[in-house]
């Protein structure tokens, strides 16, 4: 079970890559360089801050590596490498 404001580890899913990809690409179109950063891929683990527990689901503020961050809502617990699962971290 997830804590609020705890930090897991959420491994990206390949609609998580798309989406952040696709947002970084529109606003680069228009001109604009808000966001920078490594290109996202299915399979990435980046750290997240539990955001909202309801049950067994968490809602996600996902830190990737650049300047931005991705909101994944009702994310459940997994295995580790498990796409669109978040895990707890190692303590070793």
């Amino acid at each position: 079970m997830p804590v609020l404001g705890s930090t897991v580890l959420y491994t990206l899913s390949e609609t998580d890559a798309a989406t952040i990809n696709q947002r970084r690409d529109d606003l680069r179109i228009v001109g604009l360089r808000v966001f920078a950063g490594i290109e996202a891929e299915p399979g990435q683990a980046f750290p997240a801050t539990v955001t909202r527990v309801d049950g067994d689901a968490a809602n996600l503020q996902v830190a990737l590596d650049g300047t931005d961050v991705y909101w994944a809502p009702a994310r459940t617990e997994g295995e580790p490498g498990e796409q669109g699962t978040w895990v707890q971290p190692s303590t070793s």
